[in-house]
């Protein structure tokens, strides 16, 4: 039984704690004096008589009154019985620190059963693990957290959630001036995961933006509902997804007990449910702070000024490969800013505004302001700080003062970049934050921070999409259906399949090739990978050809499917709808035929989706410029081919239940219209 997220206030903001255990325990005790908890701490010991001068009470039945919260750090099997004595007094939530439940069912069988025995003790109690470190609530002063951390109390700030203490003790060391509302562990997730967690944290008011390190879902559902939860509180959600190697995904697997899914179709979740993707924990870091500070960025048009051609360069080359870009400044905007800077200086975005009026900081203020003036959706000055132990800042310091009073002036969304963590010291990081101005630290990282947060203003701009589609099978075995078959229900729904007539014998041969005109194609039924049998035969012109081609199958089969042949294509794609386990359904689009492997060009779409979504898809696709008319080729009919794969989309989303695989390949797209040469479905016998 799982309680709702307005059960959690309790546990996560709590005045009263209980700590049960000994080492571990006593430092949840340790921590929370250091971050300066208020409230009342109660050490349960079976022997110890204090705990860092607060006598220790025998047993969870000797409490003056139900805690708010306790921290269970005792080995499992105690775990799970205080945990239903803490359920039976009233407690308002339990950490359970306890590895061996879930976790080590592979290495330790029944570790499982252990696990589920601990939610039935918890009943409608929350409890957040087993197999974690807990969480640092810095708002509240309060660290059910048992080791070292860096965070300090604070007003507001962003919150974290992780599946990996050490990577979330790593986080709270930070040093570049991002404020940590909440740093939590989830562990196995047993009852409470990351969507229910996440919930309940970006209702808290002073919580600015949701950072995730995810190895592995908890529920699909709940998981959307954060999202537009997210959407609605104008809270932003960045996150890192492990799992694009096979390494990370085994051990995934092996460390949280969860199930990872596909890499491609996490990204499809991601974009579709507007969070925002990062593979680093530098990169993660900056686009919260970016966020932080002023949330999703309107467009993805950037500034950067620097006074060195080189950074200018680098940050040049840094959007390579990003969806942002630098607009130029147009001819009066030039105009207007070289008055600034003088002749010498050619304006240009990345600017290089050199050092000719450094020291003259009114003039470094006008020109700050005339470069800032067009309204770019994120203004980037590149300003790294000396080493305060060897050098004079002042300079740096006063430089950073033009701009902050030309930021003040214009309004512009604006970060400071440090080429490096090191130039970029923590109480100037802390003072641009008071400022409005996000301090970043990295190039590259400061370019992945704009294109995350503009592509979260760009999803949140956008309607909502439909809700996903259950990833939950039908029980029951799966079946191949032949190419016939698959053809025949595919085109039930519209698809515009390549016209055909099945056959057993001779004698229905001679029928069957009055009713086609040539050349066309046979092939022999129940294979999934004819052409590597000699299934296929292709082009046939003569009665002659024909029977000889089937002559030649005689072996391979006692059904016979010969079509004719399509039009030459412009491009051959394959169009593929997958089971994730995780995410669900998942529609595949990209270059089919014989390059479909070698090529690897695709993109994937979570279903529903509806014409927009496939249009998109196609766009960025590597082929995407065959079917738009390639060196003086003829355009493909792209509204064909986007009706066509939009049946196939609407087939999958009715058999949503049952389908298990299906797949299209390959689909032509000619500048006649599209049609589907090639296609297998695997179903799981239902009703439906």
């Amino acid at each position: 039984m799982s309680p709702n997220v307005s059960g959690l206030e309790r546990l996560l903001n709590p005045r009263s704690i209980a700590v049960i255990g000994g080492k571990e325990a006593e430092r949840v005790v340790e921590q929370c004096d250091k971050l300066g908890f208020s409230g009342t701490i109660w050490p349960i010991h079976p022997t110890r008589q204090s705990m860092l001068g607060r006598p220790c009470l025998r047993s969870i039945d000797a409490l003056p009154q139900a805690p708010d919260a306790a921290y269970v750090a005792v080995n499992r099997e105690l775990s799970i019985r205080m945990v239903e004595d803490l359920a039976a007094i009233g407690a308002g939530g339990a950490v359970c620190y306890a590895a061996g439940f879930a976790e080590a069912d592979q290495e330790n069988k029944g570790s499982q059963d252990l696990q589920q025995r601990l939610i039935s003790a918890a009943g409608d109690m929350p409890i957040i693990g087993p197999n974690c470190y807990g969480f640092v609530n810095s708002l509240e002063r309060v660290a059910l957290w048992p080791d070292q951390h860096g965070a300090k109390p604070c007003e507001r700030g962003v919150a974290i959630l992780t599946q990996s203490s050490n990577i979330a003790i790593n986080l709270t060391m930070q040093r570049r001036g991002l404020p940590l509302a909440m740093v939590m562990t989830v562990g196995n997730q047993a009852q409470l995961g990351l969507s229910r967690l996440g919930m309940a944290l970006l209702q808290d008011e002073r919580v600015t933006a949701l950072g995730l390190h995810i190895e592995g879902l908890d529920d699909l559902q709940e998981f959307e509902q954060l999202a537009v939860m997210a959407a609605k509180l104008r809270k932003p959600i960045v996150a890192i997804k492990v799992g694009r190697s096979e390494q990370a995904r085994a051990a995934a697997l092996t460390h949280t007990a969860s199930l990872a899914g596909s890499d491609a179709a996490h990204d499809a979740l991601f974009e579709r449910l507007g969070i925002a993707r990062v593979s680093t924990l530098d990169s993660f870091l900056e686009t919260l702070k970016l966020l932080h500070v002023g949330g999703p960025l309107s467009g993805a048009d950037l500034l950067s000024l620097s006074c060195s051609g080189g950074e200018a360069s680098l940050m040049a080359d840094a959007t390579q490969g990003y969806a942002v870009s630098y607009r130029a400044y147009t001819a009066d905007q030039a105009a207007r800013l070289k008055s600034e800077l003088g002749d010498i200086v050619t304006v240009a975005n990345p600017l290089d505004y050199n050092t000719f009026i450094w020291g003259d900081w009114s003039a470094m203020t006008r020109m700050y302001v005339r470069a800032l003036e067009p309204k770019f959706d994120l203004a980037l000055l590149v300003n790294d700080y000396p080493r305060g132990d060897r050098c004079d800042d002042a300079d740096w310091q006063s430089a950073l003062d033009s701009f902050v009073d030309a930021v003040r002036q214009t309004g512009v969304r604006a970060a400071n970049v440090a080429s490096l963590v090191e130039t970029m010291p923590e109480a100037v990081a802390e003072r641009l934050i008071a400022e409005g101005i996000a301090p970043l630290c990295g190039l590259e990282n400061a370019v992945i921070a704009a294109e995350a947060a503009a592509q979260i203003g760009h999803a949140w701009a956008n309607s909502a999409q439909a809700p996903l589609l259950d990833p939950t099978p039908a029980i029951g075995e799966p079946h191949l259906l032949d190419e016939a078959q698959s053809k025949a229900e595919l085109a039930a729904f519209g698809v515009n399949c390549a016209k055909g007539v099945v056959f057993s014998t001779m004698a229905e041969l001679e029928p069957a090739l009055r009713a086609l005109q040539r050349p066309v194609a046979l092939k022999a039924l129940g294979l999934a990978h004819k052409t590597e049998n000699g299934a296929v035969a292709l082009n046939l012109q003569t009665n002659e050809e024909i029977i000889l081609a089937l002559q030649q199958m005689s072996g391979l089969g006692v059904r016979f499917l010969i079509e004719e042949m399509a039009a030459p294509a412009l491009a051959e794609l394959i169009v593929g709808v997958s089971r994730d386990p995780v995410c669900g359904l998942t529609m595949t689009i990209g270059a089919g035929g014989v390059l479909a492997e070698l090529l690897a060009d695709t993109a994937t779409l979570l279903l529903p989706c509806g014409e927009a979504e496939i249009r998109n898809a196609l766009s960025q696709l590597k082929i995407g410029r065959l079917l738009e008319g390639f060196r003086e080729t003829d355009a493909a009919d792209i509204d064909a081919l986007v009706a066509n794969i939009m049946c196939i989309a609407n087939y999958a989303q009715r058999h949503a239940h049952s389908l298990e695989e299906l797949d299209v390949n390959p689909l032509f797209a000619s500048q006649f219209g599209s049609v589907a040469v090639d296609a297998l479905i695997v179903k799981r016998t239902t009703d439906d």
